[in-house]
């Protein structure tokens, strides 16, 4: 590999730590609010475009063109899905959770704000949180390190996937134990950045050189030639060259459902600074999305036709080896002629993988610090040793995630879409009921959370032949549930009641 791609990726290394020594560095470091949630300090630009570094892993430049690249752009129907669910959760959510988290007693994290909400003084809300984000943060944290082995093997020839897991996987660890939430939210700002420049440059660099009637051309070949054509390989109508089901667009679309329950995406909400704020955030958000879903999209058919046309044989691969198309794309396009452009694109790669991975590291260690740890009367721990703790947590973690990219077998996409259909299931009924029905309960939001988890787990071990994505049948079921268990329960108490009417009337000291 060329010094210059080298060197571009040791930039990129050194920018991140640099950040989290900035933040290991300032005074107020030894506050838990600001360990975990900046303080509520952040403003609108930050916020939106770290929800989306956060949210969009190694799965937007490496599993969703691999399926692009494979079944045609009717594997785009995740994409729509996600873009519909992250613009609606701004806009339905995003103002009430900031809202609500302050007044149900400063609550910094998803967990004890459902504790707080339904006034669970034992705490077993809190527990039940927890287990589900340890349980499926391990699994996507998992994810991420191995999508970093695969880009260190790809960019470094003489590395393995190995070694590429366990250095990508220590600077996640690094600039996470040092910054805490505040490195994370500001290396997520440039990583957005950097992620939707290169998205949205490498399309066109593709047609510059390749030419859009040669694009339009291969297009036309791979859906009428009679050996391995692909129907309708444009068409969001198509998937795999058969017409699309309605089961497959469901899949698709209710990706979107994730959202409202996603621990790593829904502080964001909560540590924006201002809740007038939040409605730049939505827009700003909106546009990013936008850009980067529908391009990478393009980048997928694309690639479908330049890469054959510069020898590269993808009429073969398997579901695994398509999640190399983005990185071969951009070998062919820039290895000899702009290795540092390459660079920077293998950096925008890690990008991607990076801001899911420490975000998710970050949450899962405040769940056992902040959620259970802090509020038992069983232990009493400073602030500054449960800081430490919670760092130590963020590495216990990680190396669990590296044994299992080490050893595990499924392939990124798998990972991730299991995850998030257990974050889904589980949270996301709780949370829009939390907000939006003055009658939920501890019991009901109990309910949901359990009864998500088990369908989630139970589908996708034994009803993954139904082609239906268990998030659909997860969020139906603990909705019902939680609605169900509410109405048989008794109802929250007066001052839970009266709580629920001040968050809705709640306004920013500095507005009032």
């Amino acid at each position: 590999m060329d010094a210059m791609t080298i060197l571009a990726f040791v930039i990129y290394f050194v920018a991140l730590i640099i950040i989290g020594v900035h933040f290991w560095k300032v005074k107020d470091r030894d506050s838990m609010e600001d360990y975990i949630l900046g303080g509520r300090s952040f403003g609108p630009y930050v916020s939106a475009m770290s929800a989306q570094a956060s949210d969009m892993s190694g799965w937007l430049l490496m599993g969703l063109p691999g399926s692009i690249v494979l079944a045609g752009l009717g594997q785009a129907w995740i994409g729509i899905g996600l873009l519909i669910g992250s613009y609606s959760s701004w806009l339905f959510v995003a103002k009430r959770l900031r809202k609500h988290s302050v007044v149900s007693k400063n609550s910094l994290t998803m967990p004890e704000f459902f504790s707080n909400r339904f006034a669970d003084h034992k705490g077993y809300l809190r527990i039940v949180c927890a287990v589900v984000i340890l349980f499926f943060f391990t699994i996507y944290v998992g994810s991420g390190f191995k999508s970093c082995g695969i880009v260190m093997e790809m960019l470094l020839d003489d590395i393995g996937m190995q070694i590429g897991i366990i250095v990508g996987g220590a600077v996640i660890i690094l600039y996470t134990f040092l910054g805490g939430y505040k490195a994370l939210c500001w290396t997520d700002f440039f990583q957005a950045i950097l992620m939707v420049v290169v998205i949205v440059a490498v399309p066109l660099v593709i047609i510059g050189d390749f030419g859009w009637d040669n694009i339009t051309a291969g297009w036309d070949d791979i859906m009428t030639r009679e050996v391995d054509g692909i129907a309708g390989y444009t068409s969001l109508f198509y998937n795999a060259g058969v017409p699309i089901t309605l089961t497959v667009v469901i899949s698709g679309l209710v990706w979107g459902l994730g959202y409202y329950g996603m621990p790593h995406i829904v502080v964001r909400y909560m540590s924006i600074r201002k809740v007038s704020e939040i409605k730049v955030a939505r827009r700003v958000s909106l546009i990013w999305g936008i850009l980067a879903l529908s391009f990478i999209c393009l980048i997928g058919i694309m690639a479908g036709v330049y890469l054959p046309a510069n020898g590269i044989d993808i009429l073969n691969y398997s579901s695994s080896d398509a999640e190399f198309v983005f990185m071969e794309t951009a070998k062919v396009l820039f290895e000899h002629s702009a290795p540092f452009i390459l660079g920077v694109v293998f950096a925008a790669i890690l990008a991607a993988i990076m801001s899911t991975a420490s975000s998710q590291l970050l949450v899962s260690a405040s769940s056992i610090t902040n959620d259970v740890l802090a509020k038992s009367d069983r232990f009493h721990i400073s602030e500054r040793n449960l800081l430490w703790l919670a760092r130590g947590i963020v590495v216990v973690i990680s190396i669990i995630g590296m044994c299992l990219a080490l050893f595990g077998s499924d392939n990124i996409m798998g990972l991730v879409s299991y995850a998030w259909s257990g974050f889904g299931s589980a949270f996301s009924p709780v949370m829009i009921l939390a907000l939006f029905w003055k009658r939920m309960n501890w019991q009901g939001a109990m309910a949901a959370m359990i009864t998500g988890f088990v369908v989630v787990v139970f589908w996708e071990t034994f009803m993954d032949f139904t082609g239906m994505y268990s998030l659909f049948p997860g969020f139906i079921l603990a909705f019902i549930v939680a609605v169900v268990v509410a109405k048989l329960t008794p109802p929250p108490s007066q001052e839970v009641l009266d709580e629920f009417e001040a968050a809705q009337n709640y306004v920013d000291p500095e507005e009032a």
